[in-house]
């Protein structure tokens, strides 16, 4: 918008951050993000060294004590909320998502019991994760709760009958180790979850890139998710 005074035109610039305020603002948010991964008790997992596109941090979940318990990490585009069929772009992407093996627990303060994680905890992750980026192109946005609501509860049936129809076997490597996992795919994407050898669960979902050809691996440096230049 023009200004018609010197006075207006100089605060206009001085409220805008200079190119280098902005990118020291991302590097510290992306620190931030980082932290709560390093709080992990356990390892995080990521697509393996054969893809070479963008990744990046998504988020963590943490109990009650701050305890970090699951948490994801993108590769690929960075997905939206948005219909295909309008904007006439496919996203490409892929969220991996790891979660801490734990049997039935206390909860931190000791006012309740925390449920075992399972396979099945990756698999209802990823499927609300994947609902999460989903709004079909013909339903009104005021609708888009209730539906969210209603897919998200299919979801966790789905995820809590692993061996039901909807799911077929898939054997992917993690760290070069081939590993079984469930599989399943919907008009809005793909879902899997599986268990490794180290001691956590893995779940992914994505769309626009092939699950069969992927491959999981122990992230060893989180810095190329920091980097946002793709």
């Amino acid at each position: 918008m023009e200004t018609t005074s010197r006075t207006a035109a100089q605060s206009t610039v001085e409220e805008s951050p200079a190119p280098a305020q902005q990118h020291t603002e991302t590097e510290t948010a992306s620190r931030c993000a980082a932290d709560g991964y390093a709080r992990a008790p356990f390892p995080w997992y990521g697509l393996d060294g054969a893809f070479t596109g963008p990744r990046w941090l998504m988020q963590v979940g943490s109990a009650a004590d701050g305890t970090v318990q699951h948490g994801s990490l993108g590769h690929g585009d960075e997905p939206s909320i948005r219909s295909e069929a309008t904007t006439g772009e496919k996203e490409r992407f892929a969220a991996v998502i790891t979660v801490a093996a734990s049997p039935v627990r206390r909860s931190g303060d000791g006012t309740g019991v925390l449920d075992a994680t399972t396979v099945s905890s990756a698999a209802w992750l990823a499927g609300s994760g994947l609902l999460a980026h989903t709004w079909p192109p013909q339903l009104d946005h005021s609708l888009r709760d209730d539906w969210l609501d209603q897919q998200t509860e299919t979801a966790f049936e789905l995820a809590d009958d692993l061996q039901g129809d909807s799911w077929s076997a898939l054997s992917l490597p993690v760290d070069g180790v081939p590993t079984p996992f469930h599989y399943r795919e919907s008009e809005f994407g793909w879902v899997l979850a599986g268990s490794t050898l180290g001691g956590v669960h893995i779940g992914a979902y994505g769309r626009g890139m092939s699950a069969y050809g992927l491959g999981f691996a122990v992230v060893r440096d989180l810095g190329p998710y920091m980097r946002r230049d793709g």
